[in-house]
């Protein structure tokens, strides 16, 4: 089997129906014997094991203590590493193809709660309302303080139709908040895209799944067949994408980029987690693809003036895309400052149909930036002033997550390099309703278009 068919998702958490952040290692049975093992951890170990077994108020089986030993290890790492039981691996695994049940939210633990990283677009959860770094104390009537974050994630699924109460804790509200959410098969549309007007087209990747690379280059062929020729720019939206499949993102990547060129590479400690994915058929194309799908794709495309748009939202695959674009100087990358999920996490089963996810390296742009803990800087800053205000108090960042992994490329993790440039909001700064993505009242879309004209003039001077 080749290398890259055993990859999988990248992401920031896990969902309540899904779980993604992860590539499959071809040496997951390969056992590791160069370090002896602790022996006086190891009699700890087993005298706490004993006393437990001998003196709990109540009897506890084997396989709760051992489960429950299992997850300690791993949740002490870092707020990727985790154990997957059967129907989180489940999860996982269906998930690739872009339908699943549940809310439509990833989440991560604080302090004991169950914290909302994102909700994604066109769920349950963002229709109910629910938000970036709300805190989720209550489950229906079960408390979550104590709960394990796989626990809290079984209780949120349940049967599409039926309905779960969410009590929320947000910043600036002076008491909890109830939200009812409907559980739903959550169909993600991975590609959106259309002509914003003759000449400019707009593409949005919600979300990196197992046919977002097949689908964009369908969408980009039809732009071009509808535009009647070929486009005087372009639109690429990755605002809020969570992540997903990486060959997606190296498809995605490939489709404005030249052939071969380097998308992205990752350093680990072993062999395995040391990888150079390039813009090439065998770093994107899926054991189920038969054609490269990208040879599709009219030529223009790899020359047709770029605008990539980018928020606190996107992470791990969109901001590899992100990334390769920017220091490759295909395209402008423009909005606010990326999540910084930058490592990697591999799966590694443990037979029972469970699992644990391992993270086991980081990732770099082709220029050699790390993207953990700092994320992508926008090459012209842009904050959406109907966004803003509560952008500046929801928005949770890699950096934010408890035991993450610090930047090796920068001594400080929260540190920003400013822009280049920025584009100021004119007129009223005033909180409103926040526009739907790609709709025409999309502030931070009508000034990528405004660049892309700019440019057209520049060009044609």
């Amino acid at each position: 089997m080749r290398r890259l068919e055993k990859l999988g998702l990248v992401g920031i958490g896990l969902v309540a129906g899904i779980s993604i952040s992860l590539h499959f290692a071809a040496n997951a049975g390969k056992e590791d014997v160069s370090t002896p093992l602790p022996v006086e951890e190891l009699r700890a170990f087993t005298e706490v094991f004993g006393h437990i077994k001998s003196n709990y108020v109540e009897p506890v089986a084997d396989k709760k203590l051992f489960t429950e030993a299992i997850n300690g290890m791993l949740n002490g790492l870092d707020p990727h590493s985790a154990y997957l039981d059967a129907d989180a691996f489940k999860d996982l695994q269906a998930g690739t193809q872009g339908e699943f049940g549940g809310l439509g939210i990833e989440v991560g633990m604080e302090e004991g709660l169950v914290k909302v990283i994102s909700p994604i677009e066109d769920t349950p959860a963002y229709q109910a309302g629910v938000k970036s770094g709300d805190l989720i104390i209550k489950l229906d009537d079960a408390l979550v303080k104590g709960m394990s974050l796989n626990d809290a994630v079984k209780h949120m699924r349940g049967k599409p139709g039926s309905k779960i109460t969410l009590t929320i804790i947000r910043k600036n509200e002076t008491k909890p908040l109830i939200i009812s959410v409907v559980r739903a098969v959550i169909k993600v549309q991975s590609v959106k895209a259309r002509l914003i007007e003759p000449g400019y087209g707009f593409v949005r990747v919600t979300q990196f799944q197992e046919h977002t690379g097949e689908n964009l280059a369908t969408a980009l062929e039809k732009m071009v067949h509808d535009n009647k020729g070929a486009l005087n720019g372009m639109v690429l939206d990755l605002r809020n994408d969570p992540g997903g499949l990486l060959d997606g993102a190296v498809a995605v990547s490939a489709a404005f980029l030249a052939k071969d060129a380097l998308v992205v590479y990752t350093e680990g400690r072993t062999e395995e987690a040391k990888m150079r994915l390039t813009a090439t058929p065998e770093h994107y194309l899926r054991g189920s693809s038969k054609s490269d799908y990208i040879k599709k794709i009219p030529d223009s495309i790899k020359s047709v003036p770029l605008v990539v748009l980018v928020n606190g939202g996107s992470a791990s695959a969109s901001e590899i895309v992100a990334g390769a674009l920017q220091d490759h100087k295909r395209g402008v990358i423009m909005g606010t400052q990326t999540f910084g999920k930058g490592s990697v996490q591999t799966i590694l089963p443990l037979g029972n149909n469970t699992a644990i996810k391992l993270t086991t390296a980081r990732y770099y742009t082709p220029n050699g930036r790390s993207i953990q803990a700092k994320g992508i800087v926008p090459d012209i800053l842009v904050d959406d002033p109907s966004t803003a205000a509560a952008d500046s108090v929801f928005r949770l960042r890699e950096s934010d997550l408890d035991k993450h992994l610090v930047n090796d490329k920068q001594s400080d993790d929260k540190i920003s390099v400013p822009p280049k440039s920025e584009l100021p909001a004119k007129g009223k700064t005033d909180p409103v309703s926040p526009a739907e993505f790609g709709s025409k009242n999309d502030y931070q879309l009508n000034q990528a278009l405004n660049l892309l004209k700019g440019m057209k003039i520049l060009q044609g001077k």
